[in-house]
């Protein structure tokens, strides 16, 4: 990597989260009532790249909004937070998307998502992006609230150019499982772990993280982060096994935190950190952002992040 290429791009989805607060998530059939609703900025493309730029990276970010006034107030949003949109495309005939959000006196939090443009995403805006963009590259982030095409043809120029590529399998899909050969850095957390590796037509190896981790290591030859919430991360890096605890945190709210995860580390490795060092300095950052309501609030700066982890 030339010492140029240090920019990071950001491809998935961009959304307006709509949160109510409760005492407790309703059951199946359930009515709870709470408070708000309260209106955020969030998609875990879009956060991954505002926790990306919080933390100083160059980043753009590739994805979909509406042409319409949410998605117009929501790419301004963006900007404002120092997120090049230049890669975003303005879709008629569809709305932005939206995420609908409920969080309890816990921080847990269940969410739909309505996916609106995310939906209408296209590989070849994708590749129209990205490629001119590649060669000052030093990192592409990819999730997968977007369609399989448009995940594939990230992987694909990152995979061509030689640029690393961090894929966020949340969900897993079918263009996850088509993605591992071509040997992203995956950052499942472990029930995503597990769904990836049946989809994989792999069995259960033994260990409830570990195991599994090793197996999806060694079939993408390249590492992967589980993400374990409070109890911080797992490496697995083929046969070798790295364990990274969080710091103690207040926790208000997670909804955001792996998307703050996700866009630290990819601008880590953008930066030339080598993986331990990106994913103790992400580590850090999400357990920073859960101590405030919304996706994005609670995102850290980089003077923060190296605070809470010096060198």
């Amino acid at each position: 990597m030339s010492a140029a290429a240090r920019g990071l791009a950001v491809v998935g989805a961009i959304n307006v989260d709509l949160v109510v607060s409760s005492e407790r998530l309703p059951r199946a059939g359930e009515t709870v009532v709470g408070d708000g609703p309260r209106s955020f900025g969030g998609g875990k493309g879009a956060n991954a790249a505002v926790a990306a730029a919080r933390a100083g990276a160059e980043v753009v970010l590739v994805g979909a909004v509406g042409d319409d006034q949410t998605g117009a107030e929501t790419l301004a949003r963006l900007a404002a937070e120092g997120v090049d949109v230049g890669g975003v495309a303005r879709l008629g005939e569809v709305p932005t998307g939206v995420a609908l959000i409920v969080v309890d006196a816990a921080g847990e939090n269940q969410i739909a998502v309505g996916a609106g443009a995310n939906g209408a995403l296209g590989a070849d805006a994708v590749r129209t992006a990205l490629e001119p963009r590649i060669a000052a590259l030093g990192c592409v982030l990819v999730s997968t609230e977007i369609p399989d095409d448009a995940v594939l043809a990230a992987v694909d120029v990152a995979a061509a150019a030689g640029v690393r590529c961090v894929l966020n399998p949340a969900p897993p899909t079918a263009a996850v499982e088509r993605s591992v050969p071509r040997g992203p850095l995956l950052t499942p957390n472990a029930g995503e772990l597990a769904d990836l590796l049946r989809r994989l037509g792999e069995g259960a190896p033994a260990g409830e993280v570990p195991g599994p981790a090793r197996a999806l290591s060694r079939l993408s030859g390249a590492p992967v982060i589980v993400t374990r919430g409070g109890d911080g991360v797992l490496i697995a890096d083929a046969d070798e096994l790295t364990e990274l605890p969080a710091p103690t945190a207040d926790v208000i709210d997670t909804t955001g935190a792996g998307d703050t995860f996700n866009g630290v580390l990819a601008a880590r490795l953008a930066a030339g950190d080598d993986l331990r060092r990106a994913a103790e300095l992400a580590v850090a950052a999400a357990s920073i952002s859960v101590g405030t309501r919304g996706a994005r609030e609670g995102m850290p700066t980089a003077a923060e992040i190296l605070a809470a982890v010096p060198a």
